[in-house]
């Protein structure tokens, strides 16, 4: 006999046969996880910000004049590049800057026009004519990026190889090692080791006997020296709205004459003696590092590089490789891999462990509004089902993993989660309040009830989330981009596998979990009018 409703009749037919291995969707798995090792990993998705940021860096001691000049070469050869707009340089920092630099470092702003080539293969050709600069180390980034980079691992690079030990000289040596052999490594670009040379200087070992018998106390002495050499600011003019130091130090020809340093008056003793710098201390010429830097409170070497047109996570691991087998470090030296790389593992970590939470805290909420086990399994099994296009959508586009299409993935277990409550929660509808049974006539009409107001809030997300899956590489979108892709993805075929393995898997597995559902539910009313009494409408009965 049909069943009649107050809107419509069920007529007595055998349903189309829902098989439960179609709904595992056993053989879409391998191809799915077939495509990972095609699919890297980055940090952050790759910035199109309009401009480039390229670093030169120069001999340590180098003047001034000659610094510009090389400056000035590299502007001609950066802006025979027709894509070039414009460019604007900056040759060393001042001392009181946060990122002070020497006059050997020249930074250059550089700006394309609207048309023209793909990027990648306009930083090519820039890298290729700066290759032609003999004693000059590139690095081509972007303002954003080159910053990000700087904040992450001290360095204006993505990859960051630091080295550490107790003498600086094999810290050179073995970081020239390191530079060989990860050398010619496919995707690395802008290979270079921290310019810790040696320099010309002039050094004054002061004698502490023969200053002793002149009365001249060695810590005062360092003093003034340093006051005379390098000069001390002892007063201040005000002109107006402005404020001038008063500097004072010796004149040039002092400081740069090493005889006329010797020769230097630094006391009158009471017979008129005069007592000279060479009297009490030697001043001879010699070599030192340019510079030493420390890194939690060690000595360290840095080799930098970026990468181009390969994910940071395979060539990071290629050049893990090579180096530890054809660098070997001696004791008490070691290997910190820094930069985009090192925040790339740290963050995937902690994606990984607050997803897990995440993923445990919707079984929680489930499970205590359905209170079932396997009705919380379920509605969560549209978790994989929507992964399954996230992956497909991220193969056919960027092929990246990032930080955004993590974060996008736990986005994606709420979505996804939805479709599911609303296709169970209307199953335990019917048969609670519509007195249908488990049967599939009750399954087939609870899916085809909620086919629509699943496809309306999937497709709503879809079509608000379009304009951004479609803006790839644009500027500003750059993030936003991979995350529309991930959700997109996932909710199509989530959407798509929902409307077949839900009703199969509920009505293969769920009889159990729906009646105990039910009578569980319906004790909990029984209490509750108990406790609450009798309602009006009953003493009128």
């Amino acid at each position: 006999m049909p069943k009649t409703h107050p809107n419509y009749t069920i007529l007595p037919r055998t349903p189309a046969k829902l098989d439960v291995r179609t709904a595992n969707s056993g053989f879409i798995r391998p191809i799915l996880l077939a495509l990972i090792p095609f699919m890297g990993k980055d940090f952050l998705p790759k910035f199109n910000e309009g401009t480039a940021t390229i670093s030169l860096i120069s001999q340590p001691g180098i003047s001034l004049d000659e610094s510009n000049k090389k400056g000035t070469e590299a502007e001609e050869l950066i802006l025979s590049v027709p894509e070039v707009k414009s460019v604007a340089r900056r040759t060393g920092r001042a001392e009181l800057d946060e990122h002070a630099e020497g006059v050997h470092s020249s930074e250059i702003d550089v700006d394309f026009k609207d048309a023209g080539r793909a990027r990648d293969i306009v930083l090519s050709e820039i890298r290729s004519k700066l290759d032609k600069l003999e004693g000059i180390y590139t690095s081509v980034g972007q303002p954003i990026s080159h910053r990000l980079d700087h904040l992450l691992s001290g360095v204006r690079a993505q990859i960051a190889i630091k080295l550490f030990g107790p003498d600086l000289k094999n810290l050179r040596i073995k970081a020239a090692e390191i530079q060989k052999a990860i050398e010619g490594t496919k995707g690395l670009v802008d290979l270079q080791v921290e310019q810790q040379v040696l320099i010309p200087q002039v050094k004054i070992q002061l004698m502490r006997e023969e200053a002793g018998k002149f009365g001249i106390v060695p810590g005062d002495l360092s003093q003034t020296l340093e006051k005379a050499l390098n000069g001390e600011a002892v007063a201040q003019v005000l002109e107006q709205q402005k404020t001038f130091n008063v500097f004072m130090r010796f004149d040039d020809k002092s400081r740069g004459d090493l005889d006329l340093m010797k020769k230097t008056v630094l006391k009158i003793m009471p017979d008129g003696q005069k007592v000279t710098l060479d009297m009490i201390a030697d001043v001879y010429e010699s070599e030192g590092p340019n510079q030493i830097n420390r890194e939690n409170a060690q000595r360290r070497i840095v080799v930098s590089a970026n990468s181009s047109g390969r994910d940071l996570n395979s060539l990071v691991s290629e050049i893990e490789a090579k180096i530890k087998a054809q660098v070997q470090l001696p004791e008490g030296y070691f290997i910190h891999f820094g930069g985009q790389f090192e925040s790339q593992r740290s963050a995937s970590r902690l994606i990984l462990l607050l997803g897990f939470i995440s993923l445990a805290g919707i079984f929680v909420v489930l499970y205590a509004h359905f209170k079932s086990s396997f009705i919380a399994a379920q509605i969560m099994l549209n978790i994989p089902m929507a992964l399954i296009g996230s992956l497909v959508a991220i193969f056919l586009s960027d092929r990246i993993f990032s930080i955004a299409t993590m974060v996008a993935f736990v986005t994606l277990c709420g979505i996804a989660s939805r479709n599911g409550i609303m296709m169970i929660s209307h199953y335990l509808h019917l048969m609670k309040y519509e007195n249908e049974g488990f049967t599939k006539e009750m399954v087939i009409r609870g899916s085809l009830e909620r086919l629509v107001p699943v496809l309306m809030t999937a497709l709503t997300a879809i079509l608000g989330l379009l304009p951004l899956v479609l803006a790839k590489g644009e500027p500003g979108k750059e993030i936003l981009h991979p995350v529309a892709v991930v959700i997109v993805g996932g909710l199509m075929s989530s959407t798509l596998l929902d409307m077949f393995v839900t009703p199969t898997v509920f009505y293969t597995f769920g009889k159990q979990s729906a009646e105990k559902n039910i009578q569980v539910e319906a004790a909990q009313a029984l209490k509750l009018n108990a406790f609450l009494g009798p309602t009006e409408e009953m003493k009128t009965d």
